[in-house]
């Protein structure tokens, strides 16, 4: 099984589709406006902004955690917990053996973005 769609709620669809280009460098794939949602494609898997739409969560995988967010940063994104190791995975028990990095920003919704990196030890 494959994950297809990841869902996340707005309140005002111009402003999220903004937020999300400018995050992910890319356009959206398709807009619908009305009834008011867009979808963006996320390495095959479709992450769709919906006016009204519930709240949720996602984790986007970056080359580099501390980088990224420091990048962000400058570009005035609100961030809402710092870089730091969240796994040390010595093991390999989720991909090659390493760290796991984890920052959180908020995007222009108020939901929260999961900004994950591995960095092999």
């Amino acid at each position: 099984m494959k994950i297809r769609q990841i869902a996340l709620g707005c309140q005002d669809l111009v402003r999220a589709q903004t937020f999300y280009t400018e995050l992910l460098g890319k356009e959206p794939t398709a807009v619908f406006n009305p009834p008011g949602f867009c979808f963006f494609d996320l390495d095959g898997t479709r992450l769709l902004i919906e006016i009204g739409g519930p709240q949720s969560l996602i984790y986007l995988e970056v080359e580099d955690v501390r980088a990224a967010v420091a990048d962000l940063r400058t570009r005035g994104y609100k961030i809402t917990s710092e870089p730091h190791i969240v796994f040390p995975d010595p093991a390999g028990v989720f991909d090659t053996a390493g760290n796991e990095w984890l920052a959180f920003i908020e995007d222009s919704e108020g939901n929260p973005v999961g900004l994950m990196s591995r960095e092999v030890i």
